[in-house]
């Protein structure tokens, strides 16, 4: 049917579908009378896209509306598991993957222990790949499409090329992460993105958020930032924006994990709270130490008043405070957003934070800028893949194959 359509009618289609799916997602069941009316277009074009998205099971019949005049609309909504996205994540102690559906409930969730920098490259991408199978299979036992999956890493990402040009903490570069994913797991290279973790983290949170500008903090073994301009993501000149990790806070300091010395990664990083609160013998420093485990540690010592636990927030919180002072006189945000293992410590970290803000920012009341802990945690990045993934179908529903009818013999 649509093949000899010029263009513009079929890109307004697809818009229109588009704009069908995201009201659904927003509103919930409605009929079609009120899908026109939400959407303002005519309620013949409203069920002609019904039943597009029906042939691609999208959406499917969700009962009878009560009360209203005239006679009961016939309610559609969105099949939750018809479309899912996937986030991929590698880090430096492991990889880990996550599935969402349409409305963004969790249907999979895997981390799994691996020393990312003590092992090759394509043993990882190996470890990937399995996770990767996993959340395929359960997008496919949910009778679902996978609108794609996005990876997530702690780096310098060429997004067009999807490969990690500079991963220091991983110790990688030039690594063609989207080549050796699709080799792995039969995906077509267009179904693969890869992109930095504090991007993906800034996406995920900034989904949440009703502000324009906001920055979004990893607080990992590496520090990395994702900024939110007037909606949009900063990407940069070549898409390395956001390295705020490696600000030099300390010429004469240690030396970073990119080789050079004082980076603020060294003062905030996770690697510098484990080395003040705990000598290299404590359990708290073990690497095969699940992520959430060492913060309900930490959290424990603090709460229990640990004289060299607190001394060592205090240290973090005052480093932390001085270097979001600068992008907040760089960039005045709305919001800054502290994510990973930030967030597991909220009580510790934000206050010193906030204090340290008012003080250092030159514009009245700190430019009006809130501070506040990730709701997301270590999850972000994953879950910023995932939306990444499922904003495919959210733009396109037409990403979506439609349905071949059953050959009966």
């Amino acid at each position: 049917m649509g093949h000899n359509r010029p263009a513009d009618q079929a890109g307004l289609r697809r818009g229109n579908l588009a704009l069908l799916v995201r009201t659904l997602r927003t509103h919930g069941a409605l009929s079609r009378a009120q899908l026109a009316v939400r959407s303002g277009l005519s309620k013949a074009t409203v069920s002609s896209l019904v039943t597009d998205l029906e042939q691609r099971g999208l959406v499917h019949s969700a009962g009878v509306s009560a009360g209203g005049q005239g006679r009961p609309g016939q309610l559609v909504d969105l099949r939750p598991s018809s479309a899912c996205g996937v986030g991929l994540d590698l880090h430096v102690a492991h990889v880990g993957g996550v599935v969402t559906d349409l409305t963004g409930s969790v249907l999979f969730r895997r981390r799994v222990a691996c020393d990312v920098p003590a092992v090759d490259p394509e043993l990882a991408l190996d470890q990937l790949a399995a996770v990767a199978r996993d959340a395929l299979a359960v997008v496919r036992a949910a009778g679902g499409h996978p609108a794609g999956v996005a990876v997530s890493v702690p780096g310098l990402v060429d997004i067009d090329a999807g490969v990690v040009r500079l991963a220091p903490r991983l110790r990688w570069r030039e690594v063609p992460v989207a080549d050796g994913l699709a080799a792995r797991t039969g995906l077509a290279l267009l179904d693969i993105a890869v992109d930095n973790d504090a991007n993906l983290g800034a996406m995920a949170e900034h989904a949440g958020m009703p502000v324009s500008d906001l920055v979004y903090l990893t607080g990992d073994f590496g520090i990395g930032g994702g900024v939110i301009c007037d909606g949009r993501l900063v990407r940069g000149a070549l898409g390395f924006a956001g390295e705020i990790g490696h600000m030099s806070m300390d010429p004469l300091g240690p030396t970073c994990s990119c080789g050079r010395r004082g980076c603020w990664e060294t003062q905030v990083g996770l690697g510098a709270l484990l080395h003040a609160c705990a000598d290299p013998d404590d359990p708290v420093r073990d690497p095969t130490l699940d992520l959430d485990e060492c913060m309900a540690i930490i959290r424990a010592r603090a709460e229990r008043g640990d004289r060299r636990t607190l001394h060592a927030l205090h240290q973090i919180g005052s480093a932390l405070g001085a270097g979001v002072s600068i992008v907040v006189n760089l960039l005045n945000p709305a919001v800054v957003v502290l994510g990973g293992y930030f967030a597991a410590l909220p009580e510790w970290l934000v206050e010193p934070v906030r204090a340290e803000v008012t003080a250092r920012v030159l514009a009245p009341g700190a430019g009006g800028v809130t501070v506040v802990g990730s709701r997301l945690g270590f999850t972000a990045a994953t879950t910023g893949g995932a939306l990444a993934s499922l904003r495919r179908v959210l733009d396109d529903p037409t990403v979506v194959p439609l349905i071949k009818e059953e050959v009966r013999v």
